[in-house]
């Protein structure tokens, strides 16, 4: 545990996939979901447990990701964000080419009873110290998109570290809404 949250930050391990899928529902149910998360309650509770299970392992190992949870003494999990790897010169998630090797945040999740807590911002320290620490080749950089009506998200962000970038896409399934890149560079 850490000194100032009650809470053990760690990475996900393989076989947890049915805390990964519980507190991704919990997320998904979430008032802020639909500007949040690129799926809905629906979409998530209708899928299979080999889905979990993969999505679970690709993020417990490897290079390519990584998810970090908060979980309290008692077990439960309450806060969730994971890194994606992206290869320079492969195509982004929303289009365009990446530019340089990078992570990408996304998952963010607390739980509501622990928004203001400073479990974010342990959650994010612990992701970006992996991200960091990733060698050949080394990250340059780690990003995240926030949809323009996300004022809270985007305050985070900001007090966090994180510059607009000035890139913008259209928000997934909503062509009149934007999603905001926000950029931070290795220290």
């Amino acid at each position: 545990m850490n000194q100032s949250t009650p809470y053990v930050i760690r990475e996900i391990k393989a076989d947890e996939w049915e805390k990964v899928k519980e507190l991704r529902l919990a997320a998904l149910a979430d008032p802020v979901a639909p500007i949040a998360f690129l799926e809905s309650a629906e979409q998530a509770a209708a899928q299979p447990d080999d889905f979990w299970q993969g999505r679970t392992e690709r993020g417990a190992q490897g290079r390519g990701a990584r998810q970090f949870v908060a979980e309290a003494a008692d077990g439960r999990w309450v806060g969730s964000v994971t890194v994606l790897v992206e290869q320079a010169g492969t195509q982004g998630f929303f289009g365009g080419e990446i530019p340089v090797e990078q992570g990408h945040l996304v998952g963010v999740f607390v739980r509501p009873e622990q928004r203001g807590t400073g479990l974010t911002e342990e959650l994010f320290r612990a992701a970006l110290d992996w991200a960091w620490a990733l060698e050949e080749p080394a990250l340059e950089r780690v990003r995240l998109f926030v949809h323009e009506d996300n004022a809270r998200a985007g305050a985070f962000y900001r007090r966090f570290g994180f510059m607009a970038s000035g890139t913008t896409v259209p928000m997934a399934g909503d062509s009149g809404s934007m999603e905001l890149e926000y950029l931070i560079a290795r220290p």
